[in-house]
């Protein structure tokens, strides 16, 4: 038969026996391996520990332990910790279960101590505050649901992303959350746990209480039992709305700017084609073609100064009339401070500059008694413009040529495309030029900035032009907002035989022209000084009039449901305009077609 000191040598908790007077009589093998000793049977007393101490790091003297408390009071002592130090200096968190013993008489004979280890569990505890500590304070949301897709916790960072509060949701179906289109991913994804898979960082879309939608990253983990079954899933979700927004700022601005850099170019190509055509001699077109890039670099400058918000029109008399001389006393300008948009900053300095290009080679500033006068002013009623007065004196004398020159022409070209005037008469005493330019609406010359434009990598349509299809006699529509490059399109244009029928720059101007002008085709820039042509490719669908879309930017810039169009990138040659018009006018079968159904 088993005696009960055996038995408790073979029990796998700690277990020693003590007289009344608490001298140790009895330990079994799992309490000395507690205590990281065999203490000495009859001397020892109350408790076979190196050293105690209370949980929060006091010493605790052997004789306040709690089996001294049970021998001297006589009770049992209950739901008190400790910690036992052992000889290595290694620590034991633990909770005693001491009893008294006595005898038949009830007198106190000794007592008996159970000593639990609760190391691990106090660890597990610590562990599992640290980690509802972060639960709790985490900016992002952290949400448990069952595989059947119920959710079964809901921390205060869900709450702040998403709106709704835990006793909104929990018990609600995480189907809550997600867009009706993305339903499939929660089956795709509770499929995967069911595999015990882990997913991470993966980026989608959910939706606030508000109806907001939210980027967010996703990491899902499965939740297992004790078995290591899988019974659920924590999800945690970080709020990317504001780096998503970032991201599609940067691809704007990086947009824009290719889309500013080539139109430029086509600028300085329309700029380089003109002057050569223009030119008397090769000497000729390289000091025209080269003041000409002068002054876009001058105004350049000038936008870059101001972060491309616009440009000073004292700065750009000064940048492309003074010419570095503030001190000419032939010259004198006035006027208001007033900050033209990039887009007019640099078709003024373009015409600043061919006005006193002409006045320093045959006019009032050819000789030492000339006289320049710029002024200008803003007028309000009927709408804001600027009024800019050139006159000169006291110069040779002047007539009217015979033929508009590149100057005039790209002057009254200029002012046309942003809805204005220049009158320019040859007096005796000097050429005189009155320059009306509209000015646009507070935040107009913005608008162009705010598109979200991607480029696009499809492969281009055109090919060179074919020797068996003519242009000559067709008519062809152009809309296009920079003076340069329209004046370069209509000379290409005309120089195949082609008849330019109308020519337009603004919004307004275009749905008139493509009411009233009978054409076979139309070239038409995407971006109409900052304002969608959405409104112009339906109009020209509707009149089954083919079309082209110039523009720096790619596909994705196009109106919806055209970007299927052709598209002539900016800068482009002659041949590949004649090639686009050639695609309209004669498309093969492998054209994508663009235009729309009728609804």
């Amino acid at each position: 038969m088993i005696t009960g000191t055996e038995l408790l040598e073979a029990l796998p908790v700690a277990v020693y026996t003590t007289d009344a007077e608490g001298r140790i009589t009895f330990y079994n093998r799992a309490a000395a391996e507690l205590w990281g000793h065999h203490p000495e049977l009859g001397s020892s007393q109350w408790c076979g520990s190196w050293r105690l101490y209370w949980p929060d790091g006091r010493p605790l003297p052997h004789d306040e332990c709690p089996m001294a408390i049970t021998l001297k009071e006589g009770r049992e002592v209950r739901g008190v910790e400790a910690i036992a130090e052992r000889p290595d200096g290694t620590r034991v968190r633990f909770m005693p279960y001491p009893t008294p013993l006595r005898d038949r008489s009830g007198g106190l004979v000794g007592a008996i101590n159970l000593l639990m280890d609760m190391t691990e569990r106090h660890d597990a505890d610590l562990e599992s505050a640290r980690l509802a500590a972060i639960v709790v304070s985490s900016d992002d949301a952290i949400i448990s649901k069952s595989l059947e897709g119920r959710i079964t916790s809901w921390n205060a960072g869900a709450t702040r992303i998403f709106g709704y509060e835990a006793s909104e949701m929990i018990g609600e179906p995480i189907l809550r959350l997600i867009p009706p289109e993305l339903h499939h991913e929660e089956q795709e994804i509770l499929a995967r746990l069911q595999r015990g898979e882990r997913i991470e960082h993966y980026e989608t879309v959910r939706v606030a209480k508000d109806g907001r939608r939210v980027d967010v990253s996703l990491t899902v983990s499965p939740l297992r039992d004790r078995s290591g079954k899988v019974v659920g899933a924590s999800k945690v979700g970080r709020d990317i709305t504001e780096r998503k927004r970032t991201e599609k700022l940067q691809r704007v601005l990086t947009d824009e700017l290719a889309h500013r850099v080539k139109n430029t170019l086509a600028t300085v190509q329309a700029i380089a084609n003109q002057s050569l055509v223009r030119a008397k001699s090769p000497p000729d077109f390289v000091s025209s073609f080269t003041g000409r890039i002068q002054a876009l670099a001058k105004a350049h400058t000038l936008l870059t100064k101001s972060k491309m918000q616009g440009a000073d029109v004292m700065e750009l008399v000064s940048e492309q009339v003074l010419i570095g001389a503030p001190n000419d006393n032939r010259i004198s300008c006035s006027g208001p401070l007033l900050v033209l948009d990039a887009q007019a900053g640099v078709h003024l300095a373009l015409v600043l500059h061919e006005l006193a290009t002409n006045a320093r080679k045959y006019g009032a500033l050819s000789v030492p008694y000339g006289r320049l006068s710029v002024t200008w002013q803003v007028r309000t009623n009927g709408g804001c413009s600027l009024l800019l007065s050139w006159k000169e004196s006291n110069g040779p004398k002047v007539s009217a040529p015979s033929a508009h020159g590149f100057g005039r022409t790209l002057i009254e070209q200029t002012m046309r495309a942003h809805g204005g005037e220049a009158s320019i008469e040859y007096r005796t005493d000097g050429l005189t030029c009155e320059i009306k330019l509209p000015l646009p609406e507070a935040g107009r010359s913005a608008a162009g900035d705010a598109a979200a434009l991607k480029t696009s990598g499809a492969p281009s349509l055109l090919a060179a032009p074919s020797d068996h299809h003519t242009l000559h006699g067709k008519r062809i529509l152009l809309i296009e907002d920079e003076p340069l490059v329209a004046m370069d399109v209509e000379s290409t244009l005309t120089a195949a035989g082609c008849k330019v029928v109308g020519q337009a720059a603004t919004l307004e101007r275009a749905k008139q022209l493509i009411e009233e002008a009978d054409c076979d085709a139309a070239l038409v820039d995407v971006n109409l000084a900052g304002q969608p042509v959405d409104e112009l490719a339906t109009l020209l669908t509707r009149k089954n009039r083919p079309f082209a879309f110039m523009t720096g930017y790619g596909r994705e810039a196009l109106p919806a449901g055209f970007r299927g169009a052709v598209v002539l990138s900016k800068p482009f040659g002659a041949d590949q305009l004649l090639a686009t018009v050639e695609v309209l006018l004669y498309q093969p079968a492998s054209v994508i077609q663009f235009r729309q159904k009728k609804v």
